[in-house]
Formats: C-alpha cells, sequence, structure tokens
C-alpha cells in the first residue's frame, strides 16, 4: 500500500516557510514581492484558480495585484498592461492566467513579459535557461513535482524516470528537472508505441496527459514513485487524475492523490517563484 504524497499539506509548509523569508526580506528591503495576476475572459474554473493565488499572495505576506479584463479585450490592450506591469517597480512577478480567449495568443503574451517577472517560469528566455541548466525562473508545475519527489525521500540520481506529456508546462520541463538530479529520463506522448511497457519500467513515474485513468493501476512498478499531474472532471463532477489511483496504489510506493497532490504545490511554488523573482530583481539571486 503506497504512502500517500499530500501536497495540500507539503504545500502549507512551503507556504509557511515563505511567510518567514518574506517578512526577512521586507525588513531587510522595506517592501514586500508583488505579483500582478492578469485574468481575461469570465472562465469560472480561472477565476476560482486566480483567487486562490491572490490569497495565497495575502497569507504569506506578498502583495497582490489583481486585473480583470473582458473577454472582448483588445491584444492591444493587454499588451498595454503588461508593458506597464514590467516596469512598475512594485510589481515582481506577472501572471497570465491560461486559458485566454481565442482571439489572443498566449505564448505571445508569455514573451511580452519580462522574463526576470514571468512568474510561471514560461518565458522562452526562462525554458532556455532551463534547458541550458543556468539559473532562472521555473516553471511552477514541475517545481512542485520535484519537491514531492523530494518530500518522498526516494533518491532520484540513478533511478528510471518516466514523463508521460511533452507539454512546455509541464513534460518537458520536469524531464529537464529530472536530468539535472541525475535520473535517466524517458519522455513518453501520444505517439510512443507500448506506452505500458514504458510505463512498468518506470522508478519514478510523472503523468501530464488530462485523460482520467489513462495509466492503468497494473502498469504502475512495485515500489514506484508516482505524480499524478492530470485532472479532468467526469460528468457526475467527480475529479479524476490520469492514474487509475485505486489499483496503482497497491503498488506503488508513494502516490499523489487527484484532488489535492500536484495543485497546491503548483500555487506555492509560484509564491516561491515571485519571492526568487524579486530576490534578482534586487540583485540578491544571480542569473547566469
Amino acid at each position: 500500500m503506497a504512502t500517500i504524497l499530500d501536497g495540500k499539506a507539503l504545500a502549507q509548509q512551503v507556504r509557511l516557510s515563505l511567510k518567514t523569508a518574506v517578512a526577512h526580506f521586507r525588513a531587510q528591503h522595506g517592501y514586500a514581492p508583488g505579483l500582478a495576476t492578469v485574468l481575461i475572459g469570465d472562465d469560472p474554473v480561472s477565476r476560482v484558480y486566480v483567487g486562490t493565488k491572490e490569497k495565497a499572495c495575502h497569507e504569506v505576506g506578498m502583495q497582490s495585484f489583481g486585473y480583470r479584463l473582458p473577454a472582448t479585450v483588445v491584444a492591444a490592450e493587454v499588451f498595454a498592461l503588461i508593458a506597464e506591469l514590467n516596469h512598475r517597480s512594485d510589481v515582481h512577478g506577472i501572471l497570465i492566467q491560461i486559458p485566454v480567449p481565442p482571439h489572443l495568443d498566449k505564448d505571445d503574451l508569455v514573451e511580452a513579459l519580462a522574463p526576470e517577472k514571468d512568474a510561471d517560469g514560461l518565458h522562452s528566455v526562462n525554458q532556455g535557461r532551463l534547458l541550458m541548466g543556468k539559473e532562472g525562473l521555473r516553471p511552477c508545475t514541475p517545481l512542485g513535482v520535484m519537491r514531492l519527489i523530494e518530500h518522498s525521500g526516494v533518491q532520484i540520481a540513478g533511478k528510471k524516470a518516466v514523463v508521460i506529456g511533452r507539454s512546455t508546462l509541464v513534460g518537458k520541463p520536469v524531464a529537464l528537472l529530472l536530468l539535472e538530479c541525475h535520473a535517466t529520463v524517458t519522455c513518453c506522448h501520444s505517439r510512443t508505441v507500448n506506452l505500458a511497457s514504458e510505463v512498468r519500467k518506470a522508478d519514478i513515474l510523472i503523468s501530464a496527459v488530462g485523460r482520467p485513468e489513462a495509466i492503468k493501476g497494473d502498469w504502475i512498478k512495485k515500489g514506484a514513485v508516482v505524480i499524478d499531474v492530470g485532472i479532468s472532471r467526469l460528468a457526475d463532477g467527480t475529479l479524476k487524475g490520469d492514474i487509475e489511483f485505486a489499483i496503482a496504489k497497491e503498488r506503488a510506493a508513494f502516490i499523489t492523490p487527484v484532488p489535492g497532490g500536484v495543485g497546491p504545490m503548483t500555487v506555492a511554488m509560484l509564491l516561491a517563484n515571485t519571492l526568487k523573482a524579486a530576490e534578482i530583481q534586487k540583485g540578491l539571486s544571480r542569473q547566469g
């Protein structure tokens, strides 16, 4: 029977540590790190996510600046807001809530951010720095995944890690972070032949495909660490992860629940990135 990796409890520990660090930063510099959140449109799920992030900022003593734009907003207005936030000295991190309305290009919006204020770690400069092994802001969900694995106490070096999904949001960056920790990494995706065979080899499995229970529990290697990033809402309103949890938990050594696993850690890492961004802008944390 697997030990449950409780992301909610671990995220609370991270927030408590950040609260102390933010108080120290404020005492040293006379101001608190500030995060600007930009929500475009009225997607109810996005509203909840942004509200959670803004509340979390206040809980750790950070400044929070919320911007709500209508779904019909023209691109020029969004870019003008981003340019304003890039130049504001009280804003250290900027988050563009995804998804955005279809007439806007999310990649163009992210690229308009000052890289040192890219709290989500998705700007091409930050992704490139990750690829090159240089200091920078990392994507929040992969950071949360790595903290959960670290919390399990399992040594990553030398382990066979399998990542399912190749997005720039989760799959590719988490694969690179695992490589930095000396794992042997296989990145699987929709064209992978015999996915079950690859999963069965994994000492560490991270799935981020967003298809409910697509990864069968009996594929899981006994004693594996299983991190389920995917989350899907079924017709009856229940939430399911990518992995067939009931069976997988009987085989894994450690496993994350859905919900309550990776999600809370993503928010905690957003706060950590905002503090790091403030340190970078103050010259306390070097990039390069």
